[in-house]
């Protein structure tokens, strides 16, 4: 191989590699390996419906490079209008899980809306620890946020020992 291949081919992995990470989830949200958000709950329904609801393929957007599921076009579409008022806080990761400086996976039915925002936790005990003092818990987790945003979970963790 020459010099000019070499180049070229490099290049080209250089070309086809940052086109694939451009449609990769952004880093403060979190998605499966599909990008898919909230394992494919609706993240309308806990504020129309008041309960998850597992949204359908047929019914999606995409906020953060993450693939939102809904119920119905309906849905969809008021999704759209705000997606920042409908999408879960933290990107989707455990509010306990921030309060705490990690980022931590969720379950979407370890939820609430707390000041008209949705929030996930890790499980449903990790939630009633978060529950305990959902005031306290959101002003630290606003704290620790804008930083822990930018890491991947491994670094959180890495940081934060």
């Amino acid at each position: 191989m020459n010099i000019s291949n070499l180049i070229k081919n490099t290049v080209a992995a250089t070309v086809l590699f940052a086109s694939v990470a451009s449609f990769a989830t952004d880093i403060d949200a979190n998605a499966d390996a599909n990008d898919l958000a909230i394992k494919g709950y609706d993240t309308v329904a806990y504020f129309t419906m008041s309960k998850p609801v597992l949204g359908s393929p047929e019914f999606t957007s995409n906020y953060k490079n993450a693939t939102f599921r809904f119920v119905s076009a309906a849905n969809r579409d008021l999704f759209n209008t705000d997606k920042t008022k409908y999408a879960p806080q933290y990107g989707g990761y455990c509010a306990m899980g921030v309060a705490m400086n990690l980022k931590f996976d969720t379950d979407p039915t370890a939820w609430k809306i707390a000041d008209g925002k949705l929030y996930l936790n890790l499980n449903k005990g990790t939630q009633k620890v978060w529950l305990k003092d959902v005031p306290g818990n959101l002003v630290t987790s606003e704290k620790n946020w804008p930083e822990l945003k930018g890491l991947t979970a491994e670094e959180a963790k890495a940081k934060n020992g």
